[in-house]
């Protein structure tokens, strides 16, 4: 990794990453080959070991890969449990018990397993997707990327993120000068003593805070017009929902055309549009915005172009993206999933290494 002085040590733009995350959960969505899932979680984990930074939630991708893991053994056991016994090939036969409307227990057959530990796979993928651009994307500069029109719910969620961290400082700042004043104790009893302290010490930073928003002039806009604002209420309302929609389309193979991709665009533009309309009474300054330059293009790119090739794939041979368990047979390897996929790995190579952190810095 390159140090904090090189020219082409630099923070990727959050979106980018962001981009790239869900282009490969969407892709991760449409299929349950496991082939296909085991890959792209292969490829997050790549690109997250490859450009994750130093930040304590970079260091967190592993505790989404223990859930994904978590994740698909609850979903093999509730197939035991509760899940419907299909298949041909008999692995043992447990005590059933019989309820009304259901039967817990009962024979397990190896086909019923397989297909259950791939739904939890699926589950796992999209999880491990998420991880990874929590990983890689700084949150404070994700919210600081935010149209003008949402910079105050912005502000408040970065706010909100630094809570516990400063509290956790202020808790060892405490303790630290309890003990050069040579008062020990620890457990409860000396919870009584610390929290005054820790109190004074955040109802501080929270005056200080609240100065430094009021002396940079947070919260003053223009005035707009009602009719201004209804529009903007109902551009924004109606390309949300639009937007859900269309995500909801390309999430579910079985949803129209019509209301996957067009839907989300379309969505997309209309709330696009409203946080335009709305932002035009805000005026804000950035410090050193984020670029958005070609490795950010090359990092967007590639996790759409994954989701476009699986979503091709869906419409040209939906049976290759599927595992065959009746009749039982191996998973096919498609060439445009796989090639997809493997694009989605380019980050890895193209995207600058992030400069190693400061302290204080973001």
């Amino acid at each position: 990794m390159r140090t904090a002085g090189s020219p082409l040590a630099r923070h990727l733009h959050p979106v980018a990453w962001w981009v790239w995350a869900i282009g490969l959960a969407v892709a991760c969505s449409r299929t349950s080959n496991p082939l296909l899932l085991l890959l792209a979680v292969t490829v997050a984990c790549l690109v997250v070991a490859a450009k994750r930074g130093s930040s304590p939630w970079a260091r967190a991708f592993r505790l989404y890969l223990v859930l994904g893991a978590v994740i698909i053994v609850l979903r093999v056991l509730l197939h035991v449990v509760v899940g419907y016994k299909l298949g041909s090939t008999r692995l043992y036969t447990l005590p059933s018990v019989e309820l009304p409307g259901i039967t817990l227990l009962g024979p397990l057959y190896l086909e019923g397993l397989l297909a259950a530990a791939v739904e939890g796979l699926r589950l796992a993928s999209l999880i491990a997707c998420i991880g990874a651009a929590n990983a890689l994307a700084n949150p404070k500069r994700l919210l600081r990327a935010l149209p003008s029109a949402l910079h105050e719910i912005g502000t408040a969620v970065v706010i909100s993120v630094t809570v516990a961290p400063q509290l956790a400082e202020s808790v060892q700042r405490v303790r630290r000068a309890r003990v050069l004043r040579g008062e020990g104790g620890t457990g409860l009893r000396s919870v009584g003593r610390v929290a005054l302290p820790v109190l004074q010490d955040t109802l501080d930073r929270s005056l200080s805070l609240a100065s430094a928003m009021d002396s940079r002039g947070y919260g003053r806009r223009t005035e707009q017009s009602p009719a201004t604002r209804r529009v903007t209420a109902a551009l924004t309302l109606t390309g949300l929902l639009g937007a859900g929609i269309g995500m909801y389309g390309l999430l579910d193979s079985t949803a129209p055309a019509a209301i996957g991709l067009p839907m989300l665009v379309l969505g997309l533009a209309l709330s696009a549009i409203g946080l335009r309309v709305g932002g035009r009474s805000v005026q804000r300054s950035v410090y050193r915005p984020d670029p958005w330059a070609l490795p950010e293009w090359l990092v967007a790119a590639s996790g759409l172009l994954a989701a476009v090739l699986v979503v091709v794939q869906s419409a040209r041979a939906p049976g290759t993206l599927v595992l065959p368990v009746d009749p039982l047979a191996a998973p096919a390897l498609p060439l445009l999933p796989v090639l997809g996929i493997l694009v989605a790995a380019l980050p890895a190579f193209v995207a600058p290494d992030p400069p190693v952190a400061r302290r204080g810095e973001p």
